[in-house]
């Protein structure tokens, strides 16, 4: 049987450190592995210190550009797909039913296309020829207020992915 006082690491799995510089006698002394002089043989040294080289992370250029964190993203519906779906009173929830667009999403219509009835459009955003289009064709629009409460969207990401 098994008994406390009989238990032992396997051998070869316990090692002692090794003392070194205990004097130019001793096995491991002086320079203690070190080497002859330089910067790694007299103190601590940083793991990314490169010896005065340029430091990778200067090196390595920085992203360029800029990502507005307060972008205010619409999906874009043209009018030839509001003609093809066949609505009087195109609205986000109608388009959402028909997979038209994602749940959540501000809609902007575009002017791709034409519209030869009179629809009733109530959407987020409207293009310039859109609009123009969407009248003549004796049609009315109404903007929507945005899904997000307040004057601008919540910033998304933080100060490091904001570059």
């Amino acid at each position: 049987m098994l008994r406390l006082h009989d238990l032992a690491p396997p051998p070869g799995s316990k090692r002692k450190r090794k003392r070194v510089a205990r004097g130019t006698s001793g096995k491991g002394g002086k320079t203690a592995g070190r080497g002859t002089k330089g910067t790694r043989a007299r103190g601590t040294v940083p793991i990314w210190y490169e010896g005065g080289q340029l430091p990778l992370q200067v090196r390595v250029p920085k992203r360029k550009g800029f990502k507005n964190p307060f972008r205010v993203e619409y999906q874009p519906i043209n009018l030839d797909t509001l003609e093809a779906c066949g609505l009087d009173e195109i609205t986000p929830d109608e388009l959402r039913a028909r997979g038209l667009v994602s749940k959540g999403s501000m809609v902007k219509i575009l002017g791709r296309g034409e519209i030869n009835r009179s629809v009733t459009v109530k959407a987020h955003a409207v293009s310039g020829s859109a609009r123009s289009a969407i009248e003549s064709a004796g049609g009315s629009i109404e903007i929507l207020s945005p899904t997000f409460g307040g004057p601008r969207p919540p910033a998304q990401g933080n100060q490091h992915t904001n570059r």
